[in-house]
């Protein structure tokens, strides 16, 4: 029997390459940026399998031009790149990569923090370019953390990470505002599930971890910056758009809250002007919440599973639509 064909579109770890090359005829992407969509709309045409990532647009358009496609395998947690009824309504499976990049995540997201209130980044960058001329009893000051309040927005699996370094390691208090109460960040933690609007005013930082929906899509604009303390520091490691970036560039300008720490932006990377790129008190990542070794060879093992069981006819091992499967037993 031939080996089923796949297009990926960018060269993940070999952890999970080696295996997706060693059982199907796999054409890898080799270049830096991702590719546009109309190479991806040709390369899939009579493919069985696509391994696709956040820059990737997979929209019914694109699966209408390969008749024969029967997953996409998307090497990232979220999958809101992806237009997941189009694919169910056409039979495709969709998998993700969850779990695997976890602790990675809210390790980034407490190094923002940390960073951000303790001025990290901007000192370093003085000291680097010969501005560091002696010890200041006023200089960089920043904020303390123990004790302080955190409001976790999304309390899902790496929203219960984060709480758990805050409160086990610095003894914060911690807040939450989801749809969905988290009763174990309840019992473990004292987490308390409150409405967005008291945890922007009672906390004392801020960190995002919610999806990015139609709803949630431009959650925090110029009218929710005003609502946090003015010592307040905002991290956003989710997604971009769910912050409206020029009010959080002007808030951070007029100081209506102190600092920022930012994994995700919105466009990626931001344009080289852009003043989110130069304010002080904003820490800018290019998106590395999941960059360490483990954490990419464990996503693309999950990435390889997915794609070599979705194009055997199998159940993927984390499958975004597994309605997908059940029509296909009836």
């Amino acid at each position: 029997m031939s080996r089923p064909r796949v297009f990926v579109a960018r060269r993940i770890p070999a952890a999970g390459l080696d295996r997706i090359v060693a059982v199907c005829d796999a054409e890898v992407w080799p270049e830096q940026l991702p590719p546009p969509y109309e190479v991806i709309r040709k390369k899939i045409a009579d493919c069985d399998g696509l391994v696709s990532l956040l820059t990737d647009k997979i929209d019914g358009a694109l699966l209408d031009a390969a008749p024969r496609l029967k997953v996409v395998s998307n090497f990232a947690v979220g999958f809101n790149n992806v237009d997941v009824p189009a694919a169910t309504s056409r039979g495709v499976c969709i998998g993700n990569t969850p779990g695997a990049l976890t602790d990675a995540t809210a390790d980034l997201a407490f190094a923002l923090m940390i960073a951000a209130a303790r001025r990290v980044v901007e000192s370093a960058f003085d000291a680097r370019a010969g501005n560091w001329k002696t010890w200041e009893p006023l200089g960089y000051l920043g904020l303390d953390m123990a004790g302080k309040t955190l409001g976790i927005v999304g309390m899902g699996r790496i929203g219960y990470a984060m709480a758990k370094r805050a409160h086990g390691g610095w003894g914060m208090n911690v807040l939450y505002h989801d749809e969905i109460r988290n009763e174990k960040a309840e019992a473990d933690f004292g987490a308390r599930q409150v409405d967005l609007d008291t945890l922007l005013k009672d906390s004392d930082f801020i960190s995002v971890h919610a999806s990015l929906t139609d709803s949630s899509r431009g959650l925090f604009g110029a009218k929710e910056f005003a609502k946090m303390k003015r010592t307040a520091v905002f991290v956003n490691s989710a997604r971009g758009p769910l912050v409206d970036q020029k009010a959080l560039a002007a808030a951070l300008k007029a100081g209506t809250i102190f600092a920022a720490g930012l994994d995700v932006t919105d466009p990626e990377p931001p344009a080289p002007d852009d003043p989110i790129l130069h304010l002080p008190n904003c820490v800018v990542a290019p998106h590395i919440a999941s960059a360490t070794h483990s954490t990419r060879d464990g996503m693309a093992e999950i990435c390889a599973d997915n794609l070599i069981a979705g194009v055997s006819g199998k159940p993927l091992r984390a499958w975004v639509n597994p309605e997908v499967g059940e029509k296909r037993r009836r």
